[in-house]
């Protein structure tokens, strides 16, 4: 477990110039991936915060290039911020530089890199308001402005094939024909559900092949708890974790913000009659998001905003239980078939987003 003590915060900060001495350093967040900690710094009776993290490069082993990405895309957020007279140290991520002019650095055998910390912002865990949900997509959709005209081939790919479903589904038909742990015969109707639904699969890739859709930069985790909101106000402020910025389709990050907030239960809710796909909630999403994007989105990417909703859902559906079957290696479970209960919620929300499509479909119209 990565942690760091006062004396490690004191060490690393010899290597940045930054000014005053620290008042607290203590544990940030409820994030999975990356260990967080808030610093706080005080130089003639004025504070300043910072974000401190510790990347986990077994998730991300090439740190240098997720910084890349991280740097290029946050500078270029902020040069379009200042261009719209907004606040680019409050609007965006901001990465504090080491004296020898490194994003990040590496101690003690661990990777550090160190953010500007915005002040009086929440993050939401759940949608619990659904104008939050609508502020949510006008936050994600902003991004998407801000960086319309960013060539995403500069991007490095982090996590190769990330949204790459028909390799996902290669990868599930594997796990199936080994079945490792002998686990088949619990999922047989799981399985039935994703085999008859492959025609899915390759649409969004075929379209970036083609040029139909254009190579933009993908957010990746586009859930609410990405978004920071003003404290008093709880309006957008900025979007934030971009570990997994990466080329790609705005289609992804939409159907992956669909998938996660329209949800009426949790992920790995066990009773499947309260699992329920929440189209109020989308109607929400869509009419802030295009609003937003304005003349940003193209006709295609509109018309494929509808069917990426259920290609994300069945592709995280697909993820949970090809880990199931392999032996729950992946994601990190609490329970023996606690990926196979987060299959069922994913594939029930396909199974009613399917019946809604017509009408998801005609609200883009």
């Amino acid at each position: 477990m990565a942690v760091l003590t006062i004396q490690d915060a004191k060490a690393i900060l010899a290597k940045y110039p930054l000014k005053g001495k620290i008042k607290s350093f203590v544990p940030y967040g409820e994030g999975h991936i990356n260990f967080t900690f808030l610093l706080t710094l005080t130089n003639q009776a004025q504070e300043t915060g910072y974000i401190l993290q510790v990347i986990n490069n077994h998730v991300f082993p090439s740190v240098s290039h997720l910084m890349s990405n991280y740097v290029k895309v946050s500078e270029y957020c902020q040069q379009q911020i200042k261009k719209e007279k907004g606040n680019p140290d409050r609007e965006t991520i901001n990465v504090i530089f080491t004296k020898n002019h490194q994003s990040y650095l590496k101690y003690q055998n661990k990777y550090i890199r160190i953010l500007k910390y915005i002040d009086h912002t929440i993050t939401l865990q759940i949608v619990k308001n659904p104008s939050d949900f609508y502020h949510g997509a006008i936050a994600f959709a902003n991004f998407y402005r801000f960086l319309n005209r960013f060539n995403a081939n500069q991007l490095y790919e982090i996590i190769p094939n990330f949204h790459n479903t028909q390799k996902r589904y290669n990868d599930f038909l594997k796990a199936v024909r080994q079945d490792n742990k002998k686990r088949k015969r619990t999922c047989k109707k799981e399985i039935n559900f994703i085999n008859a639904r492959k025609h899915y699969y390759d649409i969004i890739i075929k379209m970036l092949k083609k040029k139909e859709l254009p190579l933009r930069v993908t957010h990746n985790d586009t859930k609410l708890n990405n978004v920071l909101f003003d404290q008093k106000t709880h309006l957008p402020v900025a979007v934030i974790d971009l570990d997994t910025i990466m080329p790609g389709s705005l289609c992804y990050d939409f159907g992956d913000a669909i998938r996660s907030g329209c949800n009426s239960a949790s992920e790995d809710e066990k009773n499947l009659n309260k699992v329920h796909f929440r189209f109020d909630l989308y109607k929400l999403f869509l009419k802030g998001f295009v609003e937003t994007l304005g003349k940003n989105i193209t006709k295609k990417e509109k018309e494929t905003l509808a069917i990426s909703s259920i290609i994300m859902t069945i592709e995280c559906g697909m993820r949970f239980l090809t880990d199931y079957l392999n032996g729950d290696k992946y994601f990190h479970i609490k329970y023996s078939n606690h990926n196979l209960i987060r299959c069922r919620t994913q594939l029930k929300l396909v199974s009613e987003m399917e019946k809604n499509l017509a009408k998801m479909k005609s609200l883009v119209k």
